[in-house]
């Protein structure tokens, strides 16, 4: 259990960006997770408010290289744990505190725990979360994470939620270990939008964190 918590802690510090897929059709959503794989993006978290999320999952999980991670995201319940450990995911994210956590963690299947507060920040962690998701982190911005880190110095931060191409730089040098990203990234590929603009953004988010590894 411990060993698969630090492999995913690892890669997100290793790749330093989370693709996060939330969209209106299975299919687009399935398209969205391979063309990120193939750009070289190598860790994305399907949420489970996209249709056909389980289904997606596995499929994208059979398209996947040896060396990505596929992941649910927004799961929030312990029955939710068992179904998406069903569909294959290999990591676990939640939006905040809850029951899932506890539970993914027993499971072996680490997790990137939301959390806000230092509060929630430190509950993540007592329950098993192997990252905290600051979600949202525009809300606070990078001198926020700079000072939650302060008192937290070990719990692996990864920023979520208003992370733009112009934010990220920021976020790194405050000291996360990578960046989630959903709407700039995906756009509405996940709902059947271009899958060759998406093409273009994951590229420059790649080079963005490439850039960005060395903060």
């Amino acid at each position: 259990m411990v060993t698969m918590a630090l492999d995913l802690t690892a890669d997100l510090a290793a790749t330093r960006l989370l693709a996060v897929i939330r969209g209106a059709d299975t299919a687009a959503a399935v398209a969205t997770g391979t063309t990120l794989l193939d750009e070289g993006v190598r860790i994305v978290e399907v949420a489970l408010t996209t249709p056909g999320a389980l289904d997606a999952i596995e499929a994208i999980r059979a398209a996947a290289p040896d060396n990505c991670l596929v992941g649910a995201g927004t799961v929030l319940t312990t029955a939710a744990v068992a179904d998406v450990a069903a569909a294959g995911a290999q990591f676990v994210v939640t939006p905040a505190v809850v029951d899932s956590i506890a539970e993914a963690a027993r499971r072996g299947l680490p997790v990137a725990a939301g959390a806000l507060t230092p509060t929630e920040a430190y509950t993540a962690v007592r329950l098993g979360a192997a990252a905290v998701k600051l979600f949202p982190a525009s809300l606070g911005g990078p001198a926020y994470l700079k000072a939650l880190r302060d008192p937290f110095p070990d719990i692996p931060f990864v920023a979520v939620g208003g992370v733009g191409l112009a934010e990220l730089p920021a976020y790194l040098t405050a000291g996360a270990i990578a960046v989630g990203v959903g709407g700039p990234l995906v756009g509405d590929a996940a709902s059947g939008g271009d899958l060759a603009a998406l093409r273009t953004r994951a590229r420059a988010y790649l080079a963005a964190v490439g850039a960005g590894a060395g903060s």
